[in-house]
C-alpha cells in the first residue's frame, strides 16, 4: 500500500493518449453465439494456396466449403483464384439438388474472388446473403481457416508417412477430406459430418492406408492369357463419382479407378531406387 495517494473518481470520458498509446484488439468469442439449423444455411468457405508444388494436373489452390450446421467439406481444385466462382456456381447447383435445400448465406474473407462484380451480381440473383469479414480479421471465418489448416496438415502427414511426391498433394487433400467427412467432430453430437448431412451413417470399411502399394486386376478384356492379371499401383484415394479406389499406376504413371484391389499396407514405393520399400 502507499500513502498519499489522491481519491480517483470515475471517469467516463476516454483518455485519447492512453488509447493511442495502448488500444487492443477486442477478444473473439471462443464458441460461435448461434449456430445454423438446417444444411446449406450458411456456408463457409477459403481458398488455401499457392502450394510451392504444382500438381500434375496444373493445379496450386483448393478451395473448401464447409456446411455451418452439419460441418459436411467439400473441396475443389484451383489453377487461379479467378476460377472460384465457377467453382462457386458449380457446388451450389450440386448440393442444391442433392439435399433439397437452398443455399441462403455465404460466409468468406474479403479476397479480391469474392469481392468481384461478378461474384457480388451472381449472389444477388440468386439471393444468396453475403456475409465478408473484416479486414484483417480471419477469425470471423475461423470455421473455413480451422478446417483448411487441418486439411493441409493431415495431407502433409499422409505425404510423409509413405514418402509420396509432393505433386501428389491434391490426392492427398482429397483423402483428408474424405475421411473427416466420416470422422466424428465436437460440433456435433455423437455424429459424423457425413450422416449429419446425408442422413445415414458412413461405412469405413473400404478405407485403407494412403500411398501403400496394392494390386490392380487386369479384366480379361484388356490382356491375353499368358499376361500378367494385376498390375503393381499405388493407393491415392477414393473415387469421387465411382465405387472404387483411386491408383497410380507405376508402369503407365497415370490415374486409374479400380474396385477389385489387393492392398499391401505395410509397402510403399521408393520413388528414387523405383522398388517397393517396407514401412
Amino acid at each position: 500500500m502507499v500513502v498519499g495517494l489522491p481519491e480517483i473518481k470515475e471517469d467516463r470520458q476516454v483518455c485519447e493518449g492512453c488509447v493511442l498509446g495502448k488500444q487492443s484488439r477486442e477478444a473473439f468469442p471462443r464458441e460461435a453465439i448461434s449456430r445454423a439449423s438446417t444444411p446449406l444455411e450458411l456456408i463457409h468457405s477459403d481458398i488455401c494456396g499457392p502450394m510451392q508444388t504444382v500438381t500434375k494436373a496444373g493445379n496450386r489452390f483448393f478451395l473448401t466449403f464447409i456446411d455451418d450446421c452439419t460441418r459436411m467439406c467439400w473441396v475443389y481444385f484451383l489453377r487461379h483464384k479467378s476460377e472460384a466462382l465457377c467453382v462457386f456456381k458449380k457446388f451450389k447447383a450440386t448440393v442444391e439438388l442433392q439435399s433439397g435445400y437452398k443455399l441462403k448465406q455465404s460466409r468468406s474473407d474479403r479476397g479480391g474472388e469474392y469481392t468481384s462484380v461478378e461474384f457480388e451480381r451472381f449472389c444477388d440473383n440468386a439471393g444468396i446473403e453475403r456475409q465478408l469479414t473484416t479486414s484483417y480479421t480471419p477469425q470471423q471465418n475461423g470455421v473455413a481457416e480451422r478446417k483448411n489448416r487441418t486439411i493441409v496438415e493431415m495431407a502433409k502427414c499422409l505425404l510423409l508417412e509413405k514418402k509420396i511426391p509432393l505433386d501428389f498433394w491434391a490426392e492427398a487433400v482429397n483423402t483428408s477430406v474424405y475421411i473427416l467427412n466420416r470422422c466424428p467432430t465436437k460440433a456435433l453430437s455423437k455424429k459424423t459430418p457425413f450422416e449429419a448431412y446425408g442422413g445415414r451413417k458412413p461405412g469405413i470399411k473400404h478405407l485403407k492406408v494412403f500411398g501403400s502399394l496394392c494390386y490392380a486386376h487386369v479384366p480379361k478384356q484388356q490382356r491375353q492369357n499368358l499376361d500378367l492379371a494385376s498390375k503393381r499401383c499405388i493407393f491415392l484415394g477414393y473415387g469421387s463419382c465411382e465405387k472404387g479406389y483411386r491408383l497410380y499406376n507405376i508402369e503407365t504413371e497415370k490415374v486409374i479407378i479400380s474396385r477389385d484391389v489387393i492392398f499391401s499396407e505395410n509397402e510403399c514405393w521408393d520413388w528414387n531406387t523405383k522398388k517397393e520399400t517396407i514401412v
